[in-house]
């Protein structure tokens, strides 16, 4: 049964609360990292009962945005959210699917004539989870900082149990700031967009769950999910070349985050999967 709550029937007051479980999905790339996040969901779902399934689904057609294709393919898989980043209005054909699909998501501090909305709230057996999606601003094209951004954007997701924030940024400084300023305010801040995991998965003092960078869903054999032979060779010859997806050894890149309490973490973990090979 996708998103099941397992909270205990009939216990009395002062008894163990029951814990939410988020599993976030970094940056899922082309194909292959569609293809290893249908293969393994279901075995995660069963090893680690998350109540949420949440995706970073900005690089999921053909490693460059997203269309209503994949996005419809990543929630039939069991994803109960997706959030967006740079890329988010690659395919023109996205924008009214934005507006009209409430469990997908772009950066919160982009413009308000953008197309689509920067959070949302998901709900399983009586529990809510509440969804930011932010952009940084170095590098990247967002409409206002995303730590100005960040106090309107809660706002519309106030009522929600639990407030999981996916800071797509390319600077790890803006993320590492983000973390602090939300510490306690938020159950977790989880870093996307470099395709790299991190190891500074920690819970902060206040009780949020932060990760710099949750890392890639996609082929580990490239560079950051292309080919790396296109890669390379653009660095060689400071020649334009039209990257493709790299197939080769998909992994999973992911975090599970439990709380027991509302907006407080008490634990965030790393999960790194390979996907097996396709059959011959």
């Amino acid at each position: 049964m996708r998103g099941r709550v397992r909270r205990p029937r009939g216990r009395a007051t002062g008894s163990v609360p029951p814990i939410t479980a988020i599993l976030f999905i970094g940056d899922v790339v082309g194909r292959a990292g569609r293809r290893a996040l249908r293969e393994l969901l279901p075995g995660l779902r069963e090893e680690l009962a998350p109540d949420f399934v949440v995706a970073n689904g900005e690089n999921a057609a053909g490693g460059i945005g997203i269309t209503p294709k994949e996005a419809d393919e990543l929630l039939r898989a069991g994803v109960d959210a997706i959030t967006l980043g740079n890329h988010t209005y690659r395919h023109r054909e996205i924008w009214s699917y934005l507006e009209q699909e409430r469990r997908i998501v772009r950066p919160a501090n982009y413009l308000p004539n953008q197309p689509g909305r920067g959070t949302t709230i998901v709900e399983r057996d009586g529990v809510t989870l509440g969804i930011v999606n932010l952009s940084g601003a170095v590098h990247l094209q967002a409409g206002s900082p995303p730590l100005v951004a960040i106090d309107g954007a809660l706002k519309e997701v106030a009522r929600a149990d639990q407030i999981l924030v996916d800071m797509h940024a390319e600077v790890t400084s803006e993320k590492v700031a983000l973390g602090w300023y939300l510490d306690g305010k938020v159950t977790a801040v989880v870093g996307t967009h470099t395709h790299i995991p991190t190891a500074d998965a920690r819970v902060l003092p206040g009780g949020t769950a932060y990760i710099t960078d949750v890392g890639m869903t996609g082929a580990r054999g490239g560079v950051i999910g292309m080919k790396r032979e296109q890669s390379i060779a653009v660095m060689r010859t400071h020649m334009p070349m039209r990257y493709e997806p790299s197939d080769e050894d998909p992994w999973i890149n992911a975090v599970l985050i439990r709380a027991s309490k509302p907006r407080r973490a008490d634990e965030i973990r790393q999960i790194l999967r390979s996907s097996p090979a396709p059959s011959a």
